[in-house]
């Protein structure tokens, strides 16, 4: 298995508390991260049913067994242990005593919040970013190859079709994580939903429409769409309208988290067919807002992410706010750069000027080909270079 950004982050959080949590969806690596960072600690996973009921009903006794440098995996199956924990980090502080993981994002950091808020540190791991997946052997230098492949490390490691991967892990989330959460009785509805979402990615969403099509209420949409965010499965992207006098759309945006995932969502069976696909820009879009989310979150800053779009003006497919600094990023799946690509860019660095001259805007542009280069208006990266978005300083940390 590769190493992962996060080991380093993972490493400065043990020093610093007495348990820390990495959270993030299913098959991201955690558990490999975790046990790969610290072979020697003591390893338990709750996944286990036994195991899951020692913990439940002996907890004094589990955390005696397990107390001291112990990796405790799936923890969100026994929420009600995080109240033990905090009795018994209370008891003896020390740094670096547990490592939890989990992978239900909502029922993990509510019990954190609820019972270790400022005894535990808290890290995401996502699939593997662009970079870390290059270690892997059967990595693709094709970009359609890779945007239909996805990003989950077992495809990869173990040389799994994708496909057949994809498939799998779509039945196991809706089966088992959707059904433990909504208590859903209809799940093929509900995975018409999913697809409904996939086709829809890198798009405004509106929850009365997507409802009609789904044919499901207003409100299940809500719930639905909470739950594949909690899940890591989409993200939602909110859009920016600070300080700007002009008729801003504040409807936001989802992105898949997953490219694979979308083309397997919406019957894409193979690279080619991805590359004529009329929802190929939107497929792409997603991808990059998802390694630029990766890598700050692999380097333990979880990132700021906006869209922008007026009524009657520009459009902006991504802005990153850097503290006073905003960068701007238009995403294009072309290969040929176009001039065209640079005159929102413009219009929103004016914009932005006219509103707040103490906000610096940085314009670049990312698409499908090959060679980076830097023009006055943007500085144009390559796909493969992706992750220079992110600033010097956040990027450092993970060297």
């Amino acid at each position: 298995m590769i190493s992962r950004a996060l080991e380093k982050k993972l490493y400065e959080l043990v020093g610093y508390y007495p348990a820390v949590a990495v959270t993030g969806p299913r098959q991201s690596g955690k558990t490999t991260l975790c046990r790969m960072a610290y072979p020697n600690r003591r390893y338990v996973s709750l996944e286990a049913l036994d195991v899951r009921d020692y913990a439940r009903n002996d907890p004094r006794g589990f955390l005696a067994e397990y107390s001291h440098e112990a990796i405790i995996d799936e923890v969100q199956h026994v929420p009600e242990l995080f109240s033990y924990l905090q009795n018994d980090i209370d008891a003896r502080p020390d740094p670096g005593r547990f490592i939890l993981t989990g992978s239900q994002h909502f029922g993990l950091t509510q019990s954190i919040s609820q019972s270790l808020a400022g005894r535990c540190g808290i890290l995401t791991l996502m699939p593997p970013n662009l970079d870390e997946l290059r270690a892997f052997s059967t990595f693709p230098s094709d970009l359609f190859t890779l945007l239909w492949k996805g990003a989950y490390p077992r495809i990869y490691d173990q040389d799994i079709p994708a496909h057949q991967w994809l498939a799998d892990y779509t039945a196991s989330y809706i089966q088992r994580d959707v059904r433990q959460v909504l208590n859903i009785s209809d799940l093929q509805t509900f995975s018409g939903f999913l697809k409904l979402c996939a086709g829809r990615t890198a798009q405004e969403f509106n929850l009365s429409t997507l409802g009609n099509d789904a044919g499901v209420s207003h409100n299940t949409v809500r719930s639905w769409l909470s739950v594949l965010e909690t899940s890591y499965i989409i993200h939602r992207l909110p859009a920016w309208h600070q300080n700007i006098r002009k008729q801003v759309v504040k409807a936001p945006k989802f992105h898949f988290f997953d490219s694979g995932l979308v083309c397997y969502l919406l019957g894409i069976r193979e690279p080619e067919q991805l590359r004529l696909h009329p929802l190929r820009g939107a497929v792409f879009e997603s991808w990059v807002v998802s390694e630029i989310y990766k890598a700050s979150a692999h380097s333990g800053v979880l990132p700021s992410l906006f869209h922008y779009r007026e009524a009657r003006g520009p459009e902006i497919d991504l802005l990153l706010s850097q503290g006073q600094d905003l960068a701007a990023v238009e995403i294009k799946s072309g290969a040929t750069i176009n001039k065209d690509f640079f005159k929102n860019l413009k219009r929103f660095a004016d914009r932005m000027r006219d509103v707040d001259q103490t906000r610096r805007t940085q314009s670049y542009i990312v698409y499908g080909g090959d060679s980076s280069q830097r023009r006055s208006q943007a500085t144009v990266l390559s796909w493969q270079e992706v992750q220079q978005v992110i600033p010097d300083t956040v990027c450092s940390k993970q060297e």
